[in-house]
């Protein structure tokens, strides 16, 4: 009997396996322009997942995740330049410690609101990291900085996807399978309980905020030092949330991988209209009309027509099995 979870789990190892594997071979198997595609979905799907650690698993919905995103990037642009002159590796640890700090100060305070009054309290920080960046100097101001070159499109594909794997193992040990995660499910369903459990929600609230805000930073410094350069609008803008947003919810909130099926589907769907079309418009459009058939019809995301194939599959395993102890009647 205790063979069967191990077979059940077997088919999806195997998928994982084989997807493992043909991204790590992606580099030997296709040119510089998909590759760099192939590198730009990894990317969404780490950021997407980082959103969701809170957006999802946590139920704080987060309107200004660019803000980590970009600080992460504005760090290692301003240590690689002069007067620092950083290699891009020491400046990831420096970026991680500079959003945790402002996640730390952010999140104290903020995460004491819920539901709308949360999403624009995070969306008012991610614009005033905007304004503040257009003003200063040292940010390069509203024309941006750039960032020493380096045209290696192997390095930068396998930096996101080592991130990427690493952001969806710690999820899963965090989230899937330790009292950590099952801490900050209880406060999603319901925070007095939690509390009423003896569960710290506050410090919870907050561990788990600053690990989804480091999360994005590293993103964001792999995504500067490969782009090599950056403005306010292109780390901070709203439209970097609203993306991450609709891709968490087309793939599944707080499902593990649902983030990265919506991550990569829209990233392909935006890469496949500029392609063809070249138009912004038509990727809103395509944006809004993703949001409108979630709501409609995938409450639970596309994730969750795996969860759901998967409950009707033990429900008529069980039946058959009671019916089968009772002479094979239903």
């Amino acid at each position: 009997m205790a063979a069967k979870p191990v077979k059940s789990r077997l088919p999806a190892l195997l998928l994982l396996a084989a997807v493992l594997v043909v991204l790590a071979l992606m580099p030997m198997m296709v040119n510089n322009y998909w590759l760099r595609i192939a590198t730009g979905a990894l990317m969404w799907a780490g950021l997407a997942c980082s959103w969701n650690i809170l957006g999802g698993y946590a139920g704080y919905i987060n309107f200004g995740h660019s803000a980590f995103f970009g600080l992460g990037a504005y760090v290692t642009a301003f240590l690689m330049n002069d007067p620092f002159g950083l290699p891009f590796l020491a400046t990831i640890p420096a970026g991680m410690l500079v959003t945790a700090l402002f996640a730390i100060v952010i999140g104290a305070p903020t995460l004491r609101l819920r539901g709308a009054y949360f999403a624009i309290a995070t969306w008012a920080f991610a614009e005033v990291l905007i304004q503040f960046a257009s003003a200063m100097d040292f940010t390069g101001g509203i024309g941006g900085i750039g960032l020493p070159p380096y045209l290696n499109e192997r390095f930068f594909y396998f930096a996101m996807f080592g991130t990427a794997a690493l952001t969806y193992l710690v999820t899963w040990a965090l989230f899937e399978r330790s009292r950590f995660g099952l801490k900050v499910k209880a406060l999603r369903d319901h925070e007095p309980a939690a509390e009423a459990m003896g569960i710290n929600t506050a410090l919870v609230k907050l561990q788990t905020f600053v690990l989804s805000a480091v999360t994005a930073s590293v993103f964001g410094a792999i995504f500067a030092y490969w782009v090599t350069f950056i403005n306010p609008k292109s780390v901070f803008g709203g439209d970097i949330t609203d993306q991450m947003v609709v891709m968490v919810l087309l793939g599944g909130l707080g499902s593990l991988w649902g983030p990265a099926i919506g991550g990569v589907a829209l990233f392909v769907v935006n890469r496949l209209v500029w392609m063809y079309w070249g138009d912004t418009a038509f990727y809103i459009a395509v944006l809004g009309a993703a949001i409108v058939l979630v709501v409609l019809f995938l409450p639970n995301g596309i994730a969750g027509l795996f969860a759901r194939r998967k409950a009707n599959a033990l429900d008529k395993a069980a039946d058959k099995l009671v019916g089968g102890g009772e002479g094979g009647r239903p």
